[in-house]
C-alpha cells in the first residue's frame, strides 16, 4: 500500500475536496461572485494526481473513476458531475504532458498544472454553479486557476530544489 500512497491520497482527495465545495462556506468576490477556499487544495489534488500517474502509470484514470464514485455518495450529484467531468478533462492534459515530454518531473508538474489549471476550474465551476449559485464568474474562475498555479508552483520549487541536489 505504501506503494500506491500517493494514488490512494489522490483518491481520498477527489471526494474530500467535492464535500467541501458544498459544505464549506464560500468568500464573496466583488464581481458578485463566490470564491470556494477549497480550490487551494483543488490544486494540491492536481499535483498529487501527476505522483500518483508516476506510481500507475497509464492506469491513472483507475483511480479518478473511484475518486468520482465516491463523490456521488459524498457531495450533491451536480459537484460530483461537475468534478468528474473536470477531473477527465484535465486528466487528459496531464496524461499527455506526462507521457509525451521527458521534462525534470518538476517541470512537468509545472507545466501540467498551466494547461490543466484554467479547464479544470472553468469545466468544473461552470457545472458546479448549477449546485452552487454564484460560484462560477470571471473573478471565481480567475481565483481559482490562480489559487491551483500557487499550489503547483510550491511544489515545482520543492521539486527543482531536490532534482538540483542530485546533479
Amino acid at each position: 500500500m505504501y506503494r500506491l500512497r500517493w494514488t490512494c491520497l489522490y483518491v481520498i482527495l477527489i471526494p474530500l475536496v467535492n464535500w467541501s465545495f458544498a459544505h464549506v462556506p464560500t468568500i464573496a468576490l466583488p464581481d458578485g461572485g463566490n470564491w470556494a477556499p477549497m480550490a487551494l487544495v483543488t490544486g494540491l489534488v492536481l499535483v498529487f494526481r501527476d505522483f500518483a500517474q508516476r506510481e500507475v502509470g497509464h492506469y491513472i484514470f483507475i483511480p479518478l473513476i473511484l475518486g468520482v464514485a465516491i463523490s456521488y455518495a459524498m457531495a450533491p450529484p451536480e459537484i460530483a458531475l461537475a468534478s468528474g467531468l473536470a477531473f477527465a478533462v484535465s486528466e487528459l492534459v496531464d496524461w499527455a504532458v506526462f507521457t509525451f515530454t521527458r521534462r525534470p518531473l518538476s517541470q512537468r508538474v509545472i507545466l501540467s498544472s498551466a494547461l490543466a489549471a484554467p479547464l479544470d476550474s472553468t469545466v468544473f465551476l461552470g457545472l458546479a454553479s448549477l449546485a452552487v449559485p454564484g460560484i462560477f464568474t470571471p473573478l471565481t474562475v480567475l481565483s481559482s486557476v490562480a489559487s491551483k498555479l500557487l499550489g503547483a508552483y510550491i511544489v515545482y520549487r520543492i521539486l527543482r530544489r531536490r532534482e538540483g541536489a542530485r546533479i
